[in-house]
C-alpha cells in the first residue's frame, strides 16, 4: 500500500526576499542529508528517487516544492525513519547543527569536471550575475507591490469593526476547540500556504486538507482581519497542546493563511484569490469577515479607488512574477553547461549509498 503525500512549500520568493522555513520543518530529525552543488547537479532528481522508494514501501511523505520551478522539488522528509534530504545550496542554505551526528554533507560537486567548467568560467560567471539580478528585481517589485497592497488593506481597516471581528474569531475557537485541551507540549510547524513561481501563484490546498473533517473557507477583503484570526487561533491551538500547522502567506511570510490541526481535524484558511477555493464536501462551511466586520456598503463608497490601487497592485505582482520567470531562464541556461560537465553515476552511487542508509535505519526500527 503506498503512502500518503503531503505536498507544501518551506521557501517562498516573497516581498521580504527569498524566506525560509526549512528550519521548522527538519527540526527533530535524526538523520539529514544536506545536498549540495550547482544547477543541473541531480538533487531534485536524487530527492525524488529516494521519496518513490518509501512512498511505494507504505510510509507516508513530506514533499517540500521548490518556489522557483514548479518540476523540482528542494526535499523530503520521511518522519517514520526520522529523516529529511534537502537542497542546502543558496539560497535555502541549511547549516549543520551537530555535523557527522544529524547531517551529513552531500557534496554532488564531486560529479562534475571541473576542466569542462573552467572553459566556460565567463558565461558562469555572466549567468549567475543576470540571474541574481533578475531575482533582486522581482523581490524589489515584490516589495513595492507589498506597499500597494497595504494602500489596499487601509480602505477596510479604517471601515472595520474590531469588537466585531473579535467577537467572530472567539465564536470559531469555541466551536473548534470546544474547550478541549492535550496535556502535552505542541509540536508547530511552519510553511508557506502557496508561493509566487515562474508560472504564477501555486498552492497545494486541497492535497493538504484532504482528510480533514472541517474546512473553514474566510472570505473577506485585503485588511479584513483575516491573517489576525488566524494568528490568534495558532496561538490558542498551541496553548492547549494540539500539534498545529502554521502556513504563512507566501507574499507576505508576516501574515499567515491557512493552520491546520489534525488532531482536531479542521483547517481554516485565507480563501480568497489567488487561493480562492469554494466548499464543496460535508464540513465545509465559510467565514464571511466582509458581511461581520466591515462597514456596510464599503466596497461601493470606495468602488472607483479600491478599483485604482487593484490594477496597480496586479500590474506589480505580474511584473514581479516576470523578473522570477526571468531568473528562470537565467537557471536554465546554467544547468545546461553543468549537465555537460556531470558523471551522473557518481550521483547514482550517492543515491545508492542513501537508500541503504535508509534501509538500515528502516530494519532497526523494524518497519
Amino acid at each position: 500500500m503506498v503512502g500518503k503525500i503531503l505536498n507544501y512549500y518551506a521557501g517562498g520568493n516573497t516581498a521580504r526576499g527569498f524566506y525560509s522555513l526549512y528550519e521548522s520543518n527538519i527540526e527533530g530529525l535524526d538523520r539529514i542529508f544536506i545536498l549540495k552543488g550547482g544547477p543541473g547537479t541531480g538533487k531534485s532528481s536524487l530527492i525524488k528517487k529516494v521519496a518513490k522508494v518509501w512512498n511505494e514501501k507504505g510510509l507516508d511523505i513530506e514533499m517540500l516544492h521548490c518556489s522557483s520551478d514548479i518540476e523540482s522539488v528542494d526535499g523530503v522528509i520521511i518522519r517514520e525513519l526520522g529523516v529529511g534530504i534537502v537542497d542546502g545550496t543558496v539560497p535555502h542554505v541549511i547549516e549543520p547543527k551537530a555535523p557527522g551526528a544529524v547531517e551529513e554533507i552531500v557534496n554532488l560537486g564531486e560529479a562534475w569536471n571541473p576542466v569542462l567548467l573552467r572553459e566556460q568560467k565567463a558565461e558562469i560567471i555572466d549567468l549567475a550575475a543576470k540571474k541574481k539580478e533578475a531575482y533582486q528585481a522581482a523581490y524589489q517589485t515584490f516589495a513595492r507591490a507589498l506597499k500597494i497592497h497595504d494602500d489596499w488593506e487601509r480602505y477596510y481597516i479604517h471601515n472595520m469593526n474590531f469588537s466585531a471581528a473579535n467577537k467572530l474569531t472567539d465564536e470559531l475557537a469555541d466551536k473548534i476547540f470546544q474547550g478541549n485541551t492535550l496535556d502535552k507540549k505542541a509540536d508547530v510547524r511552519h510553511r508557506f500556504l502557496g508561493a509566487a513561481t515562474p508560472a504564477g501563484a501555486k498552492d497545494f490546498v486541497p492535497n493538504l486538507t484532504e482528510g480533514l473533517t472541517h474546512r473553514y473557507f474566510i472570505k473577506g477583503r485585503p485588511g479584513s482581519g483575516k491573517s489576525t484570526m488566524l494568528k490568534k487561533l495558532a496561538k490558542a491551538a498551541e496553548e492547549k497542546g494540539f500539534d498545529v500547522e502554521v502556513y504563512h502567506c507566501g507574499f507576505d511570510p508576516y501574515s499567515l493563511d491557512m493552520i491546520i490541526s489534525r488532531e482536531l481535524g479542521f483547517a481554516i484558511f485565507d480563501s480568497t484569490a489567488p487561493h480562492e477555493y469554494f466548499p464543496e464536501r460535508e464540513g465545509d462551511s465559510i467565514v464571511d469577515m466582509y458581511n461581520s466586520t466591515i462597514r456596510g456598503g464599503t466596497d461601493e463608497r470606495y468602488e472607483h479607488e479600491i478599483g485604482i490601487v487593484k490594477d496597480r497592485y496586479t500590474e506589480a505582482m505580474q511584473s514581479a512574477i516576470g523578473k522570477l520567470a526571468e531568473a528562470k531562464s537565467w537557471h536554465g541556461k546554467l544547468e545546461k553547461i553543468y549537465v555537460k560537465a556531470m558523471d551522473y553515476s557518481i550521483v547514482d552511487a550517492w543515491t545508492e549509498k542513501i537508500k541503504a542508509e535508509l534501509q538500515a535505519i528502516a530494519e532497526n526500527k523494524k518497519l
